[in-house]
């Protein structure tokens, strides 16, 4: 697909489409069209006061008038719900710079333009959330065919509807019966349903299928409009409501303060839970997520297969948190990384192109050259990877409102006592009780889940400080280095790192310095003589982890035991992959719980979730 749609700006300033030859909205403009239409004929901001999230569907996002419209009404309103949901399909999405021209002209929603447009990259097709507010305002964009994306959502249920896209004449596929069957399939009793239009095609399909439908007053030149209210005369077949999830937050235990039980605790502070975090040692981030300093990066394949997809999304997911939360090129920094290759030629995904959407593509003599590396060097460049200080990722996600830490408290057992669950201490004595417990505690998670296939994977990571000789930016391959890391008065450097199957010793080993020189030399020949000559110098420290890995090297999220949905849940299994994976799942689970539109399609999640291991 190409990297944006193309459209045509008229001399009036209405933005016109050469493939569907329609403007994207009347001439009364933008901004009336979804405040009168969509907002107003969904009963909104009014229907959803004081309610703890509002969740809109819409068909058809074109310029984003009727999101950012729906965000500033959210901003504005003094009883506004705590998350707003905006769930979105589009097949042709239009460019960053023809957003920010649409909302050039409207004062109130030009600040908000320029947020969505810093979000607006790697829109490949499938689920991409974007994330405002400090994630209460939640935007779900399904790039591709309307029917598809609509089949893919399977987890929610819409409170309002936006029927939009170009006129039923011009593109008719938008407005077909199947495409009205899927927005049903997604509605809820007493949803309500605005649009445009009043074809009469269009009422009687909505009629069909249980939709109370009646003209409103349209916006001039159209002499109406339509609104609609899910009301069928016939009683509903739908799925029972998953055990899972609960009318309202409440009280959460979380045991383990790494990376994945850090983002549980974030995740579910933000729907208003009291998060009480639990870990054995003395500060969060003690294990695994001890780690100096990480790399994210996306997964490629020449088939775009599921992993990549998966880390493209948590990428996505941590990527926001980041900015919102911590110190570019303090904390973190979104500097790109080269992934050296073996092969002779990097194959890539036959849709993709140097032009994008794709942000992963083969690297150029340029790159290649002020990486320290030769022309002929099989690599790719990602323009979305950064390296990132886990611990402070885990300390700023902590800190949110809602959530207490607990140090130094080790869980010896978790129980249920008179619907509550309570953690108990190794002296028997009960630590803290909550409503639901989330045990996220690594390799360790099998003393709370002993049926779930988990693997221990040591790693050993060399690093130091001072970076001369060494690239500006990220490495990866076999191993990684990372450099040029502000780290007090020096810089920080770091590679590594080894991967040690069913090892769960942290005693530092001789042999894998070794092994991990070996590394870099595959990686950056330059880079590996600098690091022999420190390392001569005894300039060079070792640090040693233990991650965590399912048999299938996928994350698990959900049940402990499978069969027990109301039980304790797990978030656990990320790999190597923790920084890319934590706030993804995090997110799947908290939308699990709460019936909230999911930030995967429906295959995606259920990937990850531990029912996939009950057959």
């Amino acid at each position: 697909m190409p990297a944006a749609e193309p459209l045509h700006w008229r001399a009036d300033g209405v933005p016109h489409s050469p493939r569907f030859s329609d403007i994207y909205h009347t001439e009364s403009g933008a901004l009336a069209q979804a405040r009168h239409v969509f907002l107003g004929g969904c009963g909104l901001p009014a229907a959803w006061a004081n309610r703890p999230q509002w969740r809109i569907l819409e068909t058809g996002f074109g310029l984003g008038l009727s999101f950012l419209t729906s965000w500033q009404a959210w901003k504005d309103d003094p009883a506004r719900p705590g998350i707003l949901h905006f769930v979105s399909v589009e097949a042709w999405p239009v460019s960053s710079e023809d957003i920010l021209r649409a909302c050039a002209a409207y004062d109130e929603l030009a600040p908000l333009a320029k947020q969505l447009a810093q979000q607006w990259h790697g829109l490949l097709p499938g689920f991409h959330r974007l994330a405002f507010e400090g994630g209460r305002v939640l935007l779900t964009l399904c790039i591709g065919d309307v029917r598809a994306m609509l089949r893919a959502q399977r987890h929610f249920e819409a409170d309002s509807i936006f029927l939009d896209g170009f006129s039923p004449e011009r593109n008719p596929d938008m407005w077909s019966l199947d495409v009205l069957k899927g927005v049903t399939r997604l509605a809820r009793l007493g949803s309500r349903l605005a649009t445009w239009t009043v074809a009469r095609s269009l009422r009687d399909g909505l009629k069909q299928l249980g939709w109370q439908e009646g003209k409103l007053p349209g916006l001039p030149p159209k002499r109406d409009c339509l609104g609609a209210t899910f009301e069928p005369a016939w009683p509903l077949r739908r799925p029972p409501v998953p055990a899972e999830q609960l009318a309202a937050p409440g009280h959460c235990v979380v045991i383990g303060a790494g990376l994945a039980g850090a983002a549980v605790a974030a995740s579910l502070a933000r729907r208003g839970w009291r998060v009480s975090v639990l870990d054995a040692a003395a500060r969060p981030a003690a294990g695994a997520s001890a780690l100096p300093v990480g790399l994210m990066a996306p997964h490629v394949s020449p088939d775009d297969a599921l992993l990549s997809r998966l880390s493209r999304a948590g990428i996505r997911a941590t990527w926001w948190q980041l900015a919102h939360l911590l110190s570019q090129d303090l904390d973190w920094s979104a500097c790109g990384a080269m992934e050296r290759r073996t092969e002779a030629k990097v194959r890539l995904p036959d849709t993709w192109s140097a032009e994008g959407p794709n942000e992963s593509w083969r690297a150029s003599a340029e790159q290649l050259h002020a990486a320290g590396l030769d022309e002929g060097t099989t690599a790719l460049w990602h323009a979305r990877a950064a390296w990132v200080r886990p611990a402070r990722l885990v300390a700023a996600w902590l800190s949110q409102p809602g959530i207490e830490l607990l140090p130094d408290s080790r869980v010896a057992r978790i129980d249920n006592e008179h619907g509550q669950w309570v953690a108990f201490g190794a002296d028997g004595r009960p630590l803290v009780r909550g409503d639901r417990v989330v045990i996220a505690t690594g390799y360790a998670s099998l003393d709370f889940a002993p049926g779930l296939p988990l693997q221990a994977v040591r790693g050993q990571v060399m690093y130091g400080h001072g970076c001369a000789g060494l690239p500006r930016h990220p490495i990866n391959g076999d191993g990684h280095l990372i450099a040029h890391v502000p780290d007090g008065l020096d810089s920080l450097w770091l590679a590594g790192s080894t991967y040690d199957r069913d090892s769960s010793s942290t005693a530092l080993r001789d042999e894998d310095m070794q092994a991990n020189l070996e590394r870099v030399e595959h990686l950056h020949p330059g880079a590996a003589k600098a690091l022999q000559k420190r390392q001569a110098h005894g300039q060079m420290q070792a640090w040693a982890g233990v991650r965590c890995a399912s048999g299938d090297r996928r994350p698990l999220v959900g049940p402990a035991d499978p069969q027990q949905a109301q039980g304790p849940w797990v978030c656990t299994a990320l790999g190597s992959r923790g920084l890319s994976f934590a706030a993804l799942c995090a997110e799947l689970l908290a939308a699990q719980w709460h019936g909230e539109p999911l930030p995967l399609p429906a295959t995606m999640a259920r990937a990850l979730d531990t029912r996939r291991l009950a057959g």
